[in-house]
């Protein structure tokens, strides 16, 4: 199992519409294959930054399974438009828990 981490700012007062977009969005995540969850964090000191933590079976999961889907498509025009610059994608494997 992989996370991806998106840190993705959004355009000033439209956090409102973009929580309620990615809220829309689930379903487009839930039918893609190999995906396992998400969570969406809100920054409390610059509240137009968020990070999307999607936890996926690998990386190609995400890269090339969804990326190439019809979901990925329908989650980009629900979110996109509020979108101050593209989100910053990175991969991460877990290597210490408590």
């Amino acid at each position: 199992m992989i996370t991806e981490i998106a840190q993705i700012e959004i355009k000033p007062g439209s956090e409102k519409d973009f929580e309620a977009a990615v809220a829309k969005a689930r379903d487009a995540f839930g039918r893609s294959k190999g995906f396992l969850g998400f969570e969406l964090h809100r920054s409390i000191e610059k509240p137009q930054r968020y990070r999307l933590l999607a936890k996926w079976q690998s990386v190609e999961a995400h890269t090339v399974d969804f990326r190439g889907s019809d979901n990925f498509a329908e989650w980009r025009t629900l979110v996109g438009p509020y979108f101050a610059s593209p989100p910053e994608v990175e991969h991460t494997e877990t290597v210490v828990t408590t």
